[in-house]
């Protein structure tokens, strides 16, 4: 049994170091493909095995995940506010720095987080009993805060508009398989590319230093502040850790980009811890991956979680590693590519995904999205707006 355990955490390790740097590829994709074969896998491990090796490949991606985002502009859902700070440290020759950061953030998120696992469990049964209720309104009050927040509000508005509708769009297609992938691509991904190249930026020589200089009070805050959006991620559904971070930020007060990597390190690796204790304190999955776990496994004891929660530390540790090691190796390649064909490139094979995934009406889907991720930029509004894709069609899922 140890052995087949042992297998399934190295197997997770891999998938999770493919995924986090394939632009396109994501751990639901994997995950989905391991429900759909788990009859066919269970002759050979066991259902905590399966597990394990979900859980091995999500801590993973999350670690490595950030690369292509920096250094590529090619985000997911985690990483999409992430890639204009990071794009900062790439133009000044320091995005192995921030990739550094990221991976800090994340690990100590990680510490933190299940430490404090047995409390968060007691906290989450107590904020859903009185919260489910008023889902629908803490998300629009969040959006109209994102709103009021910006200097823009005209543009920030009709952002929102064209995102939210979008996304109305989007998830009623019932023969759009993968409506995310085409959408936050189009938002996100190919529309920060797009303008990269109209701007025509040079890539400068990439510096590698192993030392990471953070001023003790802004990871303090860095970190705690990412926890917590990090945790409301995991608990309000439609919240995406781009929204969370920037609710990070008011927490956090001026942390620089420097505490901005850290925070949205720290906010993707608490949510999805926080979502196995959301798994197992109410029985909700919060996103793909701990939907996999749950549909596999059924209801969990405490002695899974507590066997999840060992795995997720000790691959916490290899990853971090691993994430170093790929990041320089990473920053040392990119400097002998022609960095403008390569985003190009990047384009080319974000377009080719998104139609083998989802054939001419995802094209369509995406196009539709990168022109109205352009706005922001064109306008200097920000970009959080276009998360409402996700949150609106959340807050009329509660509210009708």
């Amino acid at each position: 049994m140890f052995y087949r355990t042992l297998l399934a955490l190295s197997f997770g390790i891999f998938a999770g170091i493919f995924t986090g740097l394939a632009p396109g590829i994501h751990v639901n994709l994997i995950s989905l493909i391991v429900v759909g074969a788990s009859q066919k896998l269970l002759r050979f491990f066991g259902l905590m095995d399966l597990c394990i090796f979900i859980v091995s490949m999500s801590i993973t991606h999350v670690f490595l995940d950030s690369l292509p985002s920096i250094f590529l502009g090619a985000p997911e859902a985690e990483t999409a506010l992430g890639v204009l700070p990071g794009h900062r440290f790439l133009l000044r020759g320091n995005g192995y720095r921030a990739v550094q950061l990221t991976i800090l953030g994340a690990f100590l998120s990680l510490v933190m987080s299940i430490a404090l696992f047995p409390a968060m469990i007691v906290v989450i049964k107590f904020i859903y009993n009185w919260t489910s209720q008023y889902t629908g309104y803490l998300l629009m009050a969040i959006i109209l805060f994102m709103i009021v927040r910006d200097n823009n509000k005209i543009w920030s508005i009709i952002v929102a508009t064209l995102a939210s509708a979008l996304g109305l769009v989007v998830f009623s297609m019932p023969t759009l398989e993968d409506p995310l992938f085409p959408m936050l691509g189009g938002l996100f991904g190919i529309s920060t590319l797009i303008m990269s190249l109209n701007e025509n930026q040079a890539l400068p020589a990439q510096q590698i230093n192993s030392e990471i200089d953070v001023k003790l009070g802004i990871g303090i805050r860095s970190i705690l502040s990412g926890f917590f959006s990090g945790f409301l991620t995991a608990f309000l559904p439609g919240l995406g850790a781009s929204t969370a971070a920037v609710l990070a930020i008011q927490i956090a007060g001026k942390i620089g980009d420097i505490g901005f990597m850290l925070l949205m390190g720290a906010i993707n690796m608490a949510n999805f811890v926080v979502s196995i204790g959301t798994l197992y304190a109410i029985d909700k999955a919060r996103n793909g991956t701990i939907a996999a776990i749950a549909e596999i496994a059924g209801s969990l004891e405490i002695i899974d979680i507590a066997l999840l929660l060992c795995a997720a530390i000790v691959v916490g540790g290899m990853a971090t590693w691993i994430a170093c090691k790929v990041g320089k190796a990473f920053t040392s390649w990119i400097q002998k590519v022609n960095y403008r064909k390569l985003v190009v490139s990047v384009i080319a094979i974000l377009t080719f995904l998104t139609f083998c995934f989802t054939d001419l009406i995802g094209l369509a889907v995406m196009i539709v999205a990168t022109c109205i991720g352009m706005i922001p930029a064109i306008k200097k509004v920000a970009r959080t707006h276009a998360m409402a894709c996700l949150t609106v069609p959340v807050i009329l899922y509660y509210l009708l």
